[in-house]
């Protein structure tokens, strides 16, 4: 109660920061009158005149309000649109690395002009994210008008770019790109093997579009490049033949945490169905030997009992494409990793794709936590206030609307069955169709969308739908939906990024119905036609929305009803609910539907109160707050990997800027040999106590050179380290031939490539090291042990013994490798031929991954060259032939050719 009486004396602390941030508006819009009669070349020359007091010392925060009142008048001549007051308190709040949340139609892709110049004049770039490269095409194009205008760059990253076209797309002031394809081009980055073939330039800031969609609902799963591992396609299709044969009580299945498995009467009815198809050979299913058969039995019980097709999946094409239960969209390309896309293959009985292994991977969370200031803007993030503060330090601040929102939310209505909730939507919407109020369904599901569907053709009510099935047509069916009468079924509306307007799209009409070159009559004819249409919207009572069902999370409900009441337009939204419906089913309706009975509650009859609002969003609090709780326990898990990836990434990165790796190979060849003196000869052992043997075979192993230790044991006096040291000397001498006979430039880059080859193959044998780890970990906790710790440990145990294996695998192919150099310059083009090996990418990301051929492994190379000619005369260049501008000149100086004749 005192709470609220101080919110209303002083304000919440939301409108005390927005109140504090007005000076800086009253400063901008002073500064219009001044800018406004400027030329076109005089507003251009602010950027340099901007740039000039960044690069002098000046803070962006001291240019703030010349650069924003620049921006502002540049739009007004580009786009004909003039920033709104809260649009200019939007762009302070983003470049100040915080989450506005903007109400739909408030013009967010507007708001990122503003953050997005100021912070590109330091010159280190900013990264515009959304959610579909449509968005990031539409939005780059559009909003490069005003970047150009003021002479800075602009470019978008799309699929099917080329790495030099990516590096001069991020080479620009601005960059438009999805989450997507920036966290795969990261990846990638890491995969490569020189410096100038990477396209990414240092992390400096970003501006995420529609943030909770990517930085909530995408982060619980991780983007992957993956290869092939080995194919087991077929037993796929074996082990699903048998799933249709169980019976209900064969498995135990939590629809909550969308988890099943075998119950004890299950396991010996699926042993006996395995043997009968000749897949269990012996031993039980939970035998080690089995461990694999186990694993697609769960994989193929989850596809058949988890899985829907229409909900969580569609087969189109002879393709099982996965249904984003975010935004209903079909994301084309993705696949679930760990066997459960194969599974559903199976099911479905298109063909079935290999396996893959993951090569390289990273969560939306680690790879946004990368760069120094983050910012982001959607129309719904305060419920999930919380979560950005602690997982990215970002707080969300309420942005107020330019006018103020007119739009009736009504409370839920509850029906016992589904049935009669269908019909009473059916009602709604006939109602509305009648008054010429445009509606706009929202649904959970396809399978839902197309049901409603049907159920309107039947009663001839002209309609559209926009699910995953849709997908090509979405932006024209969203920018219709505000025709007076007009019905839409849409899956989801989350980060459509196209405005519903009351009374129709004009764009959209005179792209649709006037082609390239329109003439002023027929745009003005539309507007008129469009005006009269949103009269007759607004008297009809504006854009009504529609929930056929409750979501697992409240901002999805939000993103649906901010659909209706742009910009102060009068609007309404209402919720249809049954019993019957996921969220009331799973979370507990058994009590509702017992005291709705005793209540008398009769067919086709509805419950409406508060209170029902008040319970569903405290079902839907809890649902957010376990999976928060199952997104934080999956980041401490990726932190650790994340830990390692970093160290992996920017060693590697150090490598790949040095010419010359020579002194961190000697180092590897020290330990190495350190490592093998101390294994065979204990510290204090006297000399008949040495393994001389052993030690004799992992010298000759590791470095191919026969040495006599055990001459050099049987020595009066000699010690450990002596033996040490002479191994060391003769290793050291073998090497330095090898560099006197090949030439130092040769063997350096050798060296350098060798050490890059290894470390990638090495690094993704550890990956896979991990995944099995991390697979089965959980069980720890049945010996009161936290998993979490048992992980940090083994994990730290696993990288460090990954290092290990490195240096034995670098110092060892090094000593064995044999090179044929003679005199073309392209010396080492056979020994890096790997890079022409580049892995074909496709974008398949969350928990889902890619198809890709296996990175090649590597063993002895041999750099082709020409033998030189018998017939070389000193003293006469014309014999020479071709030389390699690092071999010996033919002259006989002693020096280089390209130091001498070259």
């Amino acid at each position: 109660m005192f709470g609220a009486i101080a919110r209303k004396l002083f304000g919440t602390a939301n409108e005390r920061y927005i109140k504090g941030l007005q000076k800086y508006v009253d400063d901008i819009n002073a500064l219009e009158a001044e800018i406004e009669p400027l030329s076109d070349d005089a507003l251009r020359a602010r950027t340099d005149w901007l740039r000039e007091r960044v690069a002098n010392g000046e803070k962006l925060d001291d240019v703030l309000v010349d650069a924003f009142a620049t921006v502002r008048e540049a739009a007004k001549r580009t786009l004909g649109q003039r920033h709104y007051d809260v649009q200019l308190l939007g762009g302070i709040v983003l470049h100040r690395g915080q989450i506005a949340e903007m109400a739909t139609g408030e013009g967010k892709t507007l708001v990122a002009t503003l953050a997005a110049y100021l912070n590109a004049l330091d010159g280190k770039g900013v990264h515009v994210v959304t959610v579909n490269d449509y968005l990031a095409k539409r939005d780059s194009e559009w909003m490069g008008k005003v970047y150009n205008f003021l002479g800075m760059t602009t470019s978008c990253i799309l699929n099917e770019m080329g790495d030099k076209e990516r590096q001069d797309a991020y080479a620009c002031d601005i960059t438009y790109a999805t989450n997507n394809e920036l966290g795969f081009d990261y990846l990638r980055d890491n995969m490569k093997f020189t410096l100038e073939t990477m396209v990414q330039r240092p992390f400096n800031f970003a501006i995420v579009d529609e943030v909770d969609s990517i930085l909530i609902d995408e982060a619980r799963t991780p983007l992957i490049i993956s290869g092939p591992s080995d194919d087991s396609s077929d037993l796929y299709g074996a082990v699903d033949a048998i799933i249709p044969n169980l019976q209900e009580d064969d498995y135990e299945k939590d629809e909550k945490v969308k988890s099943i498995s075998l119950s004890e009467k299950g396991v010996e009815t699926a042993e006996e169905l395995l043997r009968q198809a000749g897949l269990l050979e012996a031993g039980g299913l939970y035998d080690l030997t089995n461990v694999s058969l186990l694993h697609h039995v769960n994989s193929a019980l989850r596809a058949h009992h988890i899985f829907q097709n229409g909900v969580d999946y569609l087969v189109k094409d002879g393709k099982v494409m996965i249904v984003d239960e975010f935004t209903g969209r079909a994301m084309e390309g993705r696949r679930y990793s760990d066997g459960l896309h194969q599974a559903l293959e199976a099911k479905e009985k298109v063909t079935v794709q290999q396996e893959n292994q993951t090569l390289a991977s990273v969560t939306f969370q680690n790879y946004f936590r990368l760069y120094p200031k983050l910012a982001g803007m959607t129309g719904t993030a305060m419920t999930e206030a919380g979560e950005f503060a602690e997982i990215y330090k970002l707080e969300v601040v309420d942005m107020p609307t330019n006018r103020v929102i007119s739009r009736k939310d009504y409370d839920d209505e509850v029906y016992r069955t589904r049935g009669e909730k269908i019909n009473a939507i059916i009602e709604q919407i006939v109602e509305c169709v009648e008054r010429k109020q445009p509606i706009l369904v929202g649904t959970v599901s396809i399978e839902q969308s197309e049901e409603l569907a049907a159920a309107l053709k039947k009663r001839k009510i002209k309609h559209e739908v926009l699910n995953a099935k849709q997908h090509e047509r979405e932006a024209y069916i969203v920018a219709q939906a505000g025709v007076p009468g007009a019905v839409t079924i849409a899956t989801n509306m989350a980060g459509r990024g196209t405005d519903i307007q009351l009374g129709g799209n004009l764009d959209m009409r005179v792209q649709t119905e006037l082609g390239e070159n329109p003439s002023d009559a027929e745009i003005e004819r539309l507007k008129s036609e469009i005006a009269e249409a949103k009269q007759v919207a607004l008297d009809a009572g504006g854009l009504f929305v529609l929930g056929t069902e409750r979501h697992e999370s409240r901002r999805i409900d939000n993103q649906l009803r901010g659909r209706s009441g742009r910009q102060g337009d009068v609007g309404a939204s209402k919720f249809f609910l049954s019993l019957e419906d996921d969220l009331m089913r799973i979370f507990g309706s058994e009590r509702m539907d017992g005291m709705l009975k005793k209540l008398g509650l009769e067919e086709g009859e509805a419950i409406v109160h508060p209170w029902i609002n008040k319970a569903l969003e405290k079902a839907q609090q809890k649902v957010e707050a376990r999976n928060f709780d199952m997104r934080k326990q999956l980041l401490k898990f990726d932190d650790v990997m994340n830990d390692q990836r970093k160290v992996i990434f920017e060693q590697r990165r150090e490598m790949m800027s040095t010419e010359d790796v020579s002194d961190l190979i000697k180092d590897m060849r020290y330990d190495v040999i350190e490592d093998i003196v101390d294994k065979c000869i204990p510290e204090k052992a006297y000399a008949e106590q040495w393994d001389t043997d052993s030690l004799h075979e992992e010298i000759t192993r590791v470095f191919n050179i026969d040495l006599p230790v055990k001459e050099w044991a049987k020595e009066e006096g000699v010690a450990d380290q002596e033996i040490r040291d002479r191994i060391t000397d003769e290793v050291d001498r073998k090497m330095a031939a090898k560099v006197v006979n090949y030439g130092e430039d040769i063997w350096r880059s050798v060296e350098k490539s060798v050490l890059l080859q290894l470390l990638d193959t090495i690094w993704k044998e550890h990956l896979l090291a991990l995944d099995h780890l991390r697979q089965g970990i959980g069980l720890r906790a049945y010996a009161q042990r936290d998993p979490l710790n048992e992980y940090k440990r083994e994990a730290f145990n696993l990288f460090e013994e990954m290092l290990s294996i490195l240096r034995d695998r670098v110092v060892s192919l090094l000593a064995h490798v044999e090179l044929q150099v003679g005199s073309p310059e392209d010396e080492l083009e056979a020994f890096n031929r790997h890079e022409d090996q580049q892995m074909t990418e496709s974008r398949q990301d969350p928990a889902m991954a890619n198809q890709q051929p296996e990175s090649p492994e590597y063993g002895t190379a041999t750099v082709r060259t020409n033998k030189p000619s018998e017939n070389i005369d000193p003293n006469d260049p014309a014999t020479w032939g071709k030389v390699a501008r690092n071999a010996a000149c033919p002259c006989g100086s002693g020096k280089k050719f390209k130091h001498c004749h070259g």
